[in-house]
């Protein structure tokens, strides 16, 4: 059951590193309040979220094979829709109800659940740019910030990058975010829901290690 935006404009999602003597909250702050000076008016919330499932070990047989791990991911743009992400494969998009079944795939796929993540935040418009600033939490504990940006015009994510990227110095300051990855992969193709998804999940498993480096 498709449920999605007829289209769905390119975006780039990065991580902002928190202000040098700044909490990551003040440091959101200070983001959003160079936001409201430009002009960016506020158009509502959003979330992203991430569940990490890995391959049950019955299922892997007695060659010591690695598991598989795969993210269970949802977005409030897409409320009647989940994202099903493999590593380095392939994007499922189902409708809500996928979670449903994850549940009871779990002699194939079982939860990891201290892995939860996700991101909340506040979304502005600023003329054809649709930027949502959010906060990345694992469990109680903010953990970094995310930040998306959308241009609305464009559906090729090739030909925007430049644009984006100019915008988002206008805010982010020194902080300078490289292409995402999917921009190379699509060349020419239009940018789907999938690719915004993929770069949340990237962004997701960065924090997570830098976590693991914390701790």
């Amino acid at each position: 059951m498709w449920t999605l935006k007829a289209c769905h404009y390119p975006s780039s999602v990065s991580q902002m590193p928190v202000a040098e003597g700044k909490s990551v909250q003040q440091t959101v702050e200070l983001l959003t309040r160079k936001l409201e000076l430009l002009g960016a008016e506020k158009q509502g919330t959003f979330c992203v979220d991430c569940e990490t499932y890995h391959t049950a070990a019955s299922t892997m047989g007695s060659q010591g094979q690695a598991g598989k791990l795969m993210y269970v991911m949802h977005n409030s743009e897409y409320p009647l829709s989940c994202f099903a992400l493999f590593e380095n494969g392939p994007c499922l998009i189902a409708d809500a109800n996928f979670d449903v079944l994850m549940v009871k795939l779990k002699g194939f796929f079982q939860n990891a659940k201290a892995n939860k993540i996700e991101t909340r935040g506040t979304r502005y418009q600023y003329c054809d740019f649709l930027v949502k600033v959010g906060t990345v939490t694992m469990g109680p504990s903010a953990r970094g910030i995310s930040v998306e940006v959308e241009y609305g015009p464009c559906v090729v994510a090739s030909d925007c990058w430049n644009l984006l990227l100019e915008f988002l110095q206008s805010f982010l300051g020194n902080h300078n975010p490289g292409a995402p990855a999917v921009f190379g992969n699509r060349h020419d193709g239009v940018y789907g829901p999938a690719d915004t998804m993929a770069q949340y999940m990237e962004l997701f498993n960065k924090i997570r290690k830098q976590q693991q480096v914390v701790d």
